[in-house]
């Protein structure tokens, strides 16, 4: 009878190759969350791919439905409808709604502080140039740009944990408004910040009572109410 050989011990296997198998053996939902959320695009990372390429309409709904419903009237269903696309897309851009939010508050504070530096810049007196600044504000928040009077419309508390991101985004643009009152010709002690407040208030109310079709345009109210702080009476400057 002949003799069985003896089998070869076996080679063990690369570890790479082990690592591969581990891998594949726990499938997708076992990978690392970290992985998955980036792959998913949350915490505010988009896909980069052929959806950014409806990002500029997701941004323009959801202004326009911001602007028109305030945030917390405005749902992620309803951006998605306004663009045709199905309510989970919204988060190929965004991880979620105060994060579109904050994106589409940002370009509104964009656009109103380069319309304030635009105006500005002509003018060396200290009056002047608030003035400017007064009647760029209006024009952009009056006119019918959904973008800048979301700004006006949403307020900073409404979004809760986000809200320090749209304050952040707000001091911003009234850094502009301290350095322009600062360089104001005005007594020693002039309680420079209740001024700026008072202004920005009185300003950034006037959607609430503005007539488009009224005698009372941007460039009128503005100078009217620096009447007012000027020299305590309605006269409108010349």
């Amino acid at each position: 009878m002949q003799a069985r050989r003896p089998s070869p011990p076996e080679r063990p296997e690369p570890p790479e190759h082990r690592a591969s198998i581990a891998v594949s053996l726990q499938g997708p939902e076992s990978q690392p969350t970290a992985a998955r959320r980036r792959r998913a695009g949350v915490g505010g990372r988009r896909r980069v791919g052929h959806a950014d390429s409806r990002l500029p309409q997701v941004l323009d709904a959801a202004a326009q439905l911001f602007c028109r419903l305030g945030y917390q009237g405005a749902t992620v269903r309803d951006i998605a409808l306004a663009v045709g696309m199905l309510p989970g897309s919204i988060y190929s851009h965004f991880a979620a709604k105060e994060d579109l939010l904050v994106a589409v508050y940002r370009r509104g504070v964009d656009q109103i502080i380069a319309a304030v530096e635009q105006a500005v810049q002509p003018h060396g007196a200290a009056w002047a140039r608030l003035e400017a600044a007064c009647i760029a504000h209006l024009e952009a928040i009056l006119r019918d740009d959904d973008y800048a009077r979301v700004v006006v419309r949403v307020r900073p508390a409404e979004l809760g944990r986000a809200a320090a991101r749209l304050v952040r985004e707000r001091d911003r643009y009234e850094a502009l408004w301290v350095a322009l009152i600062r360089a104001l010709p005005m007594p020693a002690g002039s309680d420079r910040r209740s001024l700026r407040l008072l202004l920005l208030g009185a300003l950034n109310w006037s959607p609430h009572w503005y007539r488009p079709r009224g005698p009372a345009t941007p460039r009128r109210i503005a100078r009217r109410f620096l009447a007012l702080l000027r020299r305590g009476d309605g006269e409108a400057l010349p």
